[in-house]
C-alpha cells in the first residue's frame, strides 16, 4: 500500500475518532469532569446500525439521522442517571458513576447480540476507486465526507448561534450562567444529549471496518483521553487535531512495523508531549475553556 493511501486512511480513521474526541471535550468542559463511558456510546451507534440493518435494507447513511437521535437520548439518560443526582460531589464520582453506566452498557449489548463481533454496513457502498496505481476506500471517503459535515454543524451551532453562546456560558461559568437566567441543567443535559450522538456517529462509521462488540468502547475512550490530552485539555480544536495525530500515527506507522510496536511507540509520544509540553499542543497556560 502507497504512503499516500496509508495518509488518506489514516485520515478518515483521524476523522471519526474526531468525532469521539469532540464529545468528550464537550462534556468535559460543561461538567468538568471525564465521562468515561464515551467509548461504549460509540459501541451504541454500532450496533443500533447492526440492528437497523435487520430491518431496513438501506445504506448506513441513512441510518444516521437515527442512530444520532437515538444515542442523543442515551446521552440524556447518563446524565440523568450519572451526572445529576451527584453533580455537587468531586469529580471522582462523576468518573465512577460514568464507568458504571458504560458497564451498563457493554453487558446489555452483550445480553442483546451475544459476545460475538458484528460488522456494520458502508456508509454509501463497499469497494475502491481505482486512480491508476492508488486505490481509494469509498467507505473511507464517506467517512472524511460525513464526519466533515457534523464536524462543520457542531462548529456553527456553537459558535454561531444564540444557543452555542449559551452552551460555552454554561461551561465557563456555570454560576454566572444561571444568574443570567441561562436554564444550566438544560444546557448540560443538551451537551451530554450532543456528545453522544457524536459517538454514536463515529460507531456507525467505524462498525463496517472494525466491528462493534461489547467491550469494544475501552480503546476508544483511551483515545479520546490521549487527543484530548496531546491537543489541549479543554481544547475542542486540540481534540480534533490530537484525535487525528493518533490515527496517523496508528495506521502508517503500524503499516511498517508491528501493531504493538506502534503502540508503544504512541504513548511514548504521549509521555514526551507531557513533559515538554504538559498544556497540550494547542493548549495554554490557562485554557479558555469552550
Amino acid at each position: 500500500m502507497s504512503f499516500v493511501q496509508l495518509l488518506f486512511n489514516g485520515f478518515a480513521l483521524g476523522m471519526a475518532y474526531a468525532l469521539v474526541a469532540l464529545g468528550f471535550v464537550l462534556v468535559l468542559n460543561a461538567v468538568n469532569a471525564v465521562n468515561f463511558a464515551q467509548g461504549d456510546l460509540v459501541m451504541a451507534g454500532g450496533y443500533l446500525g447492526v440492528a437497523l440493518a435487520y430491518v431496513l435494507p438501506i445504506p448506513a447513511i441513512l441510518m444516521l439521522p437515527v442512530v444520532l437521535a437515538a444515542v442523543a437520548v442515551i446521552g440524556l439518560v447518563l446524565s440523568w442517571l450519572a451526572y445529576f443526582p451527584i453533580m455537587r460531589r468531586p469529580p471522582a464520582a462523576v468518573f465512577i458513576s460514568t464507568i458504571a453506566f458504560g458497564v451498563i452498557l457493554q453487558n446489555g449489548y452483550q445480553l442483546v447480540f451475544g459476545p460475538e463481533a458484528h460488522a456494520v454496513r458502508p456508509l454509501f457502498s463497499s469497494g475502491v476507486w481505482e486512480f491508476g496505481e492508488l486505490i481509494i476506500s469509498k467507505q473511507a471517503t464517506a467517512i472524511i465526507a460525513t464526519a466533515a459535515v457534523l464536524m462543520a454543524i457542531q462548529y456553527h451551532v456553537m459558535e454561531r448561534t444564540q444557543f452555542g453562546r449559551r452552551l460555552r456560558a454554561t461551561a465557563q461559568n456555570r454560576n454566572m450562567a444561571a444568574a443570567l437566567g441561562i436554564p444550566v441543567r438544560r444546557m448540560i443535559a443538551i451537551t451530554f444529549a450532543a456528545g453522544a450522538a457524536l459517538a454514536g456517529a463515529a460507531g456507525l462509521m467505524l462498525g463496517n471496518q472494525f466491528f462493534v462488540h461489547p467491550i469494544g468502547g475501552v480503546n476508544l475512550i483511551i483515545t479520546a483521553y490521549i487527543a484530548a490530552v496531546i491537543g489541549g485539555w479543554g481544547s475542542l480544536a486540540g481534540a480534533v487535531l490530537g484525535a487525528m495525530l493518533i490515527a496517523l500515527f496508528q495506521v502508517i506507522v503500524s503499516a511498517y512495523v508491528s501493531y504493538t510496536a506502534a503502540t508503544a511507540m504512541l504513548y511514548l509520544v504521549v509521555l514526551l508531549v507531557l513533559f515538554f509540553r504538559p498544556q497540550g499542543l494547542l493548549g495554554q497556560g490557562e485554557q479558555r475553556r469552550v
